[in-house]
């Protein structure tokens, strides 16, 4: 038998009642779990990088700047967007005009392709952001009752159930 957690009372946590009644009501618990989630982590990366050295980027360039310099490999628009999971690439292509203008990420035009790469500049913040998630983060994780495997689990769910969503989205385009 799986060793498994004890199961909490059923007290619902939702943010929207309205969508928490009937089947499925642990549905509303799980979004609302998403999106304060979401809210703590955008606000946890602008803090982290404004420590940084760079108070001036929003969440979304600084995923852009995190995945540019992943690997130190060149990216092109698709790629960022296709990994990052957004489907507006507009809205990827103005962070990284943002990024190049302000000397973190450098071009490389082949043709019609544009290939993105960091900066010394932008991988140093990188390194810098690195340094203070260590200490502002990751030591405190340590505290916790959660660890590594507990981490990659929570993760592997995630992925799963942003399959689930995109699956529901294209449902919902065709209705």
């Amino acid at each position: 038998m799986p060793n498994r957690k004890p199961s909490l009372p059923q007290r619902r946590i939702v943010s929207s009642r309205h969508l928490a009644e009937g089947d499925g009501w642990e549905a509303s618990e799980l979004e609302y779990g998403m999106i304060i989630a979401y809210n703590a982590f955008t606000r946890w990366m602008s803090r982290c990088m404004a420590a940084a050295g760079n108070a001036d980027l929003t969440p979304l360039e600084i995923l852009v700047l995190h995945n540019t310099n992943h690997r130190n490999r060149e990216k092109r628009l698709n790629d960022i967007c296709f990994l990052l999971n957004i489907e507006d690439t507009h809205t990827v292509n103005y962070a990284l005009r943002k990024l190049v203008k302000s000397g973190l990420l450098e071009t490389d035009k082949r043709g019609k392709e544009v290939f993105y790469s960091t900066s010394s500049e932008g991988a140093a913040l990188c390194e810098a952001y690195r340094a203070i998630r260590k200490s502002c983060f990751l030591d405190g994780l340590g505290r916790t009752d959660t660890n590594g495997d507990d981490l990659r689990e929570m993760a592997a769910g995630l992925r799963a159930i942003s399959g689930q969503y995109d699956q529901a989205s294209r449902a919902a385009t065709s209705l």
